[in-house]
């Protein structure tokens, strides 16, 4: 699937650990129906032939709304399962070395929490960058965070998109306005929701007017 950077404009992250009583595969259902325009499956518990099944049934789904699947570090899972690409963090296989495997097709993204993190991932020819853990995440109690100022520097050092990641809600959506993002990824605002479909509506309006309110005013 060819990448574009509104493809990032709402960007959801499984956590199965947060969807009972529904099923993951239902609650990521109901959040596409709402909005997410990408997904990012994350599994750290299953064996790799598990993983790869579950990545091929998601793939499925999330096409079926046009949206790009993503899987979280395994680059093997990514590309035996056929999925659109990967995102990769700071520790995790260098992204040049997962462009000459993948091709240029393949979206990869990186997480970055410094300004040199992100050229080096651009360098190397990532597709996106994650900044933060912007705000203190419930998934990731022991995260480094990252002032907003440094997300604005990011933003403006590369050429390509980049994403607010962590602890991300529609209550402190406000505070990004003007960082220069091109979107925002979310996991428990969506996946702790007791109406996935409706809370990602809610978050996609919410971000939507925040980014083309800025390009109005910069003239984009």
């Amino acid at each position: 699937m060819e990448f574009h950077k509104n493809q990032l404009r709402l960007y959801a992250i499984t956590n199965r650990a947060l969807t009972c009583p529904k099923t993951l595969f239902e609650q990521t259902k109901d959040a596409l129906k709402g909005g997410v325009t990408m997904l990012q499956l994350r599994e750290k518990n299953l064996d790799e032939q598990a993983f790869i099944k579950e990545a091929i049934q998601m793939k499925e789904l999330c096409h079926r709304y046009q949206v790009p699947l993503i899987i979280n570090d395994n680059v093997t899972v990514a590309l035996k399962s056929g999925a659109d690409g990967v995102h990769v963090g700071i520790q995790d296989m260098p992204v040049g070395k997962i462009r000459k495997q993948a091709g240029s097709h393949f979206i990869i993204g990186a997480t970055a929490k410094t300004v040199q993190q992100a050229k080096q991932a651009e360098a190397e020819g990532a597709d996106y960058i994650g900044a933060g853990a912007i705000f203190p995440s419930p998934t990731k109690k022991n995260a480094i965070r990252i002032t907003k100022e440094m997300l604005c520097e990011i933003c403006s050092c590369v050429s390509i998109p980049t994403i607010a990641v962590g602890g991300v809600n529609k209550n402190n959506l406000s505070y990004l306005r003007g960082t220069g993002i091109s979107g925002i990824a979310v996991v428990s605002a969506i996946y702790e929701a007791s109406d996935a479909a409706e809370a990602a509506k809610s978050l996609k309006e919410i971000i939507s007017m925040q980014i083309n309110g800025m390009a109005e005013q910069s003239g984009v």
